[in-house]
């Protein structure tokens, strides 16, 4: 549970730490809506080093005592890079005969049909690692024959020699009779002590053996990693006499706590960017606004997912590790796919550390490569000699000359300039023009990451508010939102922060799904099935917040019958009827219409998977956070910064910004990120500190 509601006598705080590829981000809540950011370098490959050393010096820059941290929120990259840096455990895979191939056959997709170069990922397991036994579970749940013990311990002495760290375990059709596939995980715990094991059947129990065994998979590939950090960081707090209980972002955006992450760690595979979508679906809901894409660009990557009515789009899969994190259709094949609940995001490597290079037909290209934060873009003067879009920012005048992160980083113009020359040569064009490329290309980058969760979706940009945070998504923010017809752009206070505020908002939650496979009809299988499912989320609910209500959504995912994808419905509270079913059916229907552009009939529509998502409500809320942070006036004071031309732009921070619009170009730092205002828009501040950019003159959108 996030933990008590807060009040000005006990004195209590709250924590939140997220990690970034270059910075970890630490806030902290305490009594009257004080808040304490903190930036510092993140520290790989032991990152939770840098979330002690942010949470020290955040509770000392609040006067705090560690016995005083009453909740300890977390949103980590653990298991994402044990994935990206292939540096998870040796894992191997125990399958029913026949079955063994199955991570290569996959579904036979190609992102990039035309690219005759493309490969598919590495499999996790390779296949000598991949053990079948002589078992079968029917479609219809008998078992043809069980797994034999005898062979189960052959398996394992193979497994032992070879020295697997990791097993995942998927039987064919397991998930109508999980029974089987469970015995068979608990038998080889048994037999191999300290192995970490995983049943397909806990993480997924649906359909499609390939999403299934891959999902299970990627658990055990990063399990061991996941369970030492979580571990190790829960020490750490505790011997820095933190011993609040320890919670950690999942994927579709709700808090965990840490004994159950460690189970199940293939949920926090998006735990940062889920963190700040969070913030940016509460800021929403706060202001009404009805449609919002939430950008968030930081060091290493930039994301983008789209709020709608006050509630992000969650996905029942999506893949891990190619390139652009991808949700949907025919755009999939490049990654390790994950059938587990995820906030729709789509990602690209563009971040403040992505390196800028030409490629043999000299042409610019941004990423994905990154400096990160070790050794970082050549101006930190830390050894980096790549150039970077950090180093063009500083380049174009964009981003300070004197330092980063609340003077945390010191910035170095001369090495900045330096790395992006030979750049320029190859263009043949002087530096500032190279770097305004480098800018240029990135935004067009990042705008096929707004595209991914709008139009790509059936809905038209130019409808929403773009919310515009992270380190970096401020500088790039109204650029992209030009491109795309988008004519306002909030940029929140503590943004460059705000996945971690994201976290000290975020709501406790819990899901479960099940396969259904009765006919629309059955409605009292489906009432009867959905009361079950709510009871055990429910139950778990109570036991991390004995005394909160919990709230429970109910969900169908929808297909018509023979096609492959489904769509996720939420159904109405009420008795299953024949009438509430009958706008379910149409909500799927005006859905799958918008999406792709088409739709069926009622005959047509089947139910795949029922599933339930138990939410308990953070007592804190957003508006507690939205105060200026304590800072000097300064002085407004004027810097070149190169646009379509060279230009002398008024730098201010954003208490200085008024009410009233000004126009740009216009500098606006904070201690954590830096906003630009083209030359073409305006921007004020608003009632939450917010500054908004507007364009005096948008666009249509661009194709």
């Amino acid at each position: 549970m996030p933990g008590p509601a807060l009040t000005d006598a006990d004195g209590s705080w709250r924590v939140a730490a997220d990690i970034g590829g270059t910075f970890t981000d630490v806030i902290a809540l305490g009594p009257e809506g004080r808040v304490v950011p903190v930036k510092v370098l993140s520290t790989p490959p032991d990152f939770g080093s840098g979330v002690l050393g942010g949470t020290r010096a955040a509770l000392s820059a609040a006067d705090a005592l560690p016995r005083q941290v009453t909740a300890m929120l977390h949103a980590t990259t653990v298991a994402t890079n044990a994935i990206l840096e292939m540096r998870g455990a040796r894992t191997a895979l125990v399958t029913t005969r026949g079955f063994r191939d199955v991570l290569e056959l996959g579904r036979l997709r190609r992102p990039l049909l035309y690219d005759l170069s493309w490969q598919r990922p590495t499999p996790l397991v390779p296949r000598r690692h991949r053990y079948e036994i002589n078992q079968r579970i029917t479609a219809d749940g008998h078992l043809e024959p069980p797994a034999d013990s005898a062979e189960l311990a052959r398996v394992a002495g193979e497994i032992r020699a070879a020295g697997i760290e990791a097993v995942a375990v998927c039987l064919i059709n397991s998930y109508v009779c999980p029974e089987e596939e469970r015995r068979v995980a608990a038998e080889l715990r048994a037999l191999l002590p300290g192995t970490y094991v995983t049943a397909s059947v806990d993480i997924t129990p649906q359909m499609q053996e390939y999403e299934r065994t891959s999902t299970a998979v990627v658990n055990s590939y990063v399990g061991p990693q996941v369970h030492d950090y979580v571990t190790a960081l829960g020490e750490g707090l505790r011997e820095a006499g933190v011993s609040a209980p320890l919670m950690i972002m999942q994927s579709s955006g709700g808090l965990l706590d840490a004994p159950s992450v460690v189970g199940r760690p293939v949920q926090i595979i998006e735990s940062g960017p889920a963190a700040g979508v969070i913030a940016v679906r509460k800021l929403s809901q706060l202001m009404g606004i009805d449609s919002v894409v939430a950008f968030d660009m930081g060091g290493t990557t930039a994301k983008a997912s789209l709020i709608e009515h006050g509630e992000p789009f969650v996905a029942g899969d999506y893949e891990v590790g190619g390139g652009m994190n991808i949700t949907r259709g025919m755009g999939k094949g490049a990654g390790y796919a994950l059938r587990v609940p995820s906030i729709d995001i789509a990602e690209v490597g563009a971040g403040g550390g992505s390196v800028i290079s030409t490629d043999v037909a000299g042409s610019l290209r941004v990423g994905p490569e990154s400096a990160g934060s070790r050794p970082g873009p050549a101006c930190y003067g830390n050894g980096g000699t790549s150039p970077t879009l950090t180093d063009a920012n500083v380049a174009l005048g964009y981003l300070s000359s004197q330092a980063l992160a609340g003077g945390r980083v010191a910035i170095k113009p001369d090495l900045a300039r330096q790395a992006i020359a030979p750049v320029a040569q190859d263009l043949g064009v002087d530096i500032p023009a190279a770097a305004r490329g480098a800018y240029e290309v990135a935004v067009s980058s990042m705008t096929k990451a707004v595209k991914a969760v709008t139009s790509e979706r059936g809905r038209d940009p130019r409808d929403a508010v773009m919310v515009a945070f992270g380190g970096a998504g401020p500088l790039y923010g109204a650029a992209i939102a030009r491109e795309l017809g988008i004519d306002t752009v909030i940029v929140p206070v503590h943004t460059g922060l705000f996945s971690s505020l994201g976290l000290l908002v975020a709501d406790t939650e819990r899901q479960a799904v099940v396969p259904h496979r009765a006919d629309l009809d059955a409605l009292d299988l489906l009432g009867a099935e959905f009361d079950r499912m709510a009871k055990e989320v429910t139950e778990a609910l109570r036991e991390a917040a004995p005394s909160a209500p919990a709230e429970v959504q109910r969900i169908f995912d929808m297909r018509y019958r023979g096609q492959r994808f489904e769509l996720s419905v939420t159904v109405p509270d009420g008795t299953l009827d024949s009438g509430l079913m009958a706008s379910v059916r149409q909500r799927f229907h005006t859905e799958h219409h918008r999406t792709y552009g088409r739709a069926g009939t009622d005959e047509l529509v089947e139910i795949v998977n029922l599933r339930v998502r138990g939410r308990v409500r953070n007592p804190v809320g957003v508006e507690r956070l939205l105060s200026l942070p304590p800072s000097a006036p300064g002085a407004e004071t004027t810097r070149e910064c190169r646009f379509d031309r060279t230009e002398p732009t008024p730098v201010i921070p954003r208490a200085a910004l008024s009410p009233e619009p000004r126009q740009g170009p216009l500098v606006i730092e904070d201690m954590d990120s830096t906003t630009l205002v083209p030359p073409a828009a305006t921007a004020h501040r608003d009632r939450f500190n917010n500054i908004v950019i507007s364009w005096t003159t948008v666009p249509e959108a661009t194709s």
